[in-house]
């Protein structure tokens, strides 16, 4: 530990993104990027808005795209908040309701939860998955300041059912309740339709996953405007300009090409019924994923071996080689129909 460090720094855990390698694989499908690229018409407006106009500070407020979502989610404008990507937004969520107070989450789950707890000084719990991986909301029944999940919860892709989270909102209203739903486009419902009942609640979602801008980092955040609001105060006391001008645009011409969004989502949704299959078919247990990846493991090969052996083969897959109750699953990101098929292909041989 450096001395001029502060201790938090010296006590943190960072979260480990999924590798990027600097040689391209035969297949990349470690970190759930979308097999195909953004809209033609988001590539149209990143170019017109390569200018001198470039030169000027984005709107600080991102108007016209907070604009844009409130449309397309029914939503008022004051509902809506955009950030630096999903992980920005909530971050920005950590700071402005949970420090003080005790979070709950569950064990197995998006890995940057804790990390935030820890750089913000976050009292947490852990709450165990059921045995078949899902999130059983009864046991979030207790004394807490706080819940946080993704829905699909990540790495295991299982969905939730509207319903549990709707009664859960009805018995738990005195305290945040966060919905993560960076995934939820590749076939989960929305909470976003429980908003205006709950002023508790808040949804995050991403444009990385189903829209192509992994690259550009952009994420949302949608509540009732007092919750809004707080979170907006926590950014502009950090970074008044979160998103610049092309990823604003790009965000704004990604919402608009609805066509494009629906056929791309649904080739991923297909290519997943193809691979989960195909996974049976070689003795994997596939738990059900409402997501654009399939987390699964096989009944006599490890998944460290099957890891190994993709990679050997240029083809990477995630592995959580430090979690217990999962050493034994790999998470295998969608792409196209072809690639799935040169994936099933491979994996043939390695077992």
């Amino acid at each position: 530990m450096n001395r001029f460090w502060h201790e938090t720094i010296s006590e943190l855990t960072p979260y480990t993104p999924g590798e990027q390698p600097i040689n391209r694989p035969q297949l990349k499908l470690n970190t759930n990027e979308n097999p195909f690229g953004p809209s033609p018409k988001v590539i149209d407006a990143i170019k017109e808005n390569i200018n001198a106009e470039l030169r000027l500070y984005p709107d600080p407020e991102s108007e016209d795209l907070k604009k844009t979502l409130a449309q397309y989610y029914h939503l008022s404008k004051q509902s809506v908040f955009v950030g630096n990507g999903s992980d920005e937004v909530l971050a920005f969520i950590f700071q402005a309701f949970f420090q003080g107070k005790k979070l709950l989450f569950p064990d197995i789950t998006y890995s940057f939860y804790p990390v935030y707890c820890k750089l913000f000084s976050i009292d947490y719990k852990l709450i165990p998955l059921e045995e078949n991986f899902e999130i059983n909301l009864e046991k979030y029944n207790l004394e807490h300041g706080g819940v946080i999940f993704p829905n699909p919860n990540a790495p295991t892709g299982i969905p939730m059912n509207l319903n549990c989270i709707s009664d859960f909102l009805h018995k738990n209203q005195n305290t945040i309740v966060v919905v993560d739903e960076a995934y939820v486009d590749f076939g989960t419902d929305s909470a976003l339709c429980l908003i205006e009942e709950f002023d508790n609640l808040i949804v995050t979602q991403s444009f990385s996953k189903s829209r192509s801008l992994a690259g550009l980092r952009v994420g949302c955040a949608f509540a009732q405007p007092e919750l809004i609001e707080a979170i907006s105060r926590v950014k502009n006391s950090f970074n008044s300009y979160p998103l610049d001008r092309l990823a604003q645009a790009a965000a704004i011409a990604a919402i608009q090409d609805e066509n494009y969004f629906k056929k791309t989502t649904k080739k991923i949704i297909d290519a997943r019924s193809f691979l989960e299959q195909e996974l049976r078919n070689m003795n994997f247990n596939v738990l059900p994923s409402g997501a654009n990846f399939v987390f699964t493991c096989h009944a006599t090969w490890h998944a460290k071996h099957i890891f190994e052996q993709l990679r050997s083969h240029g083809i990477l897959v995630r592995y959580f080689i430090k979690s217990n109750r999962i050493e034994n699953f790999i998470r295998i990101t969608i792409g196209t129909k072809i690639q799935m098929q040169t994936l099933a292909k491979v994996l043939k041989q390695i077992i």
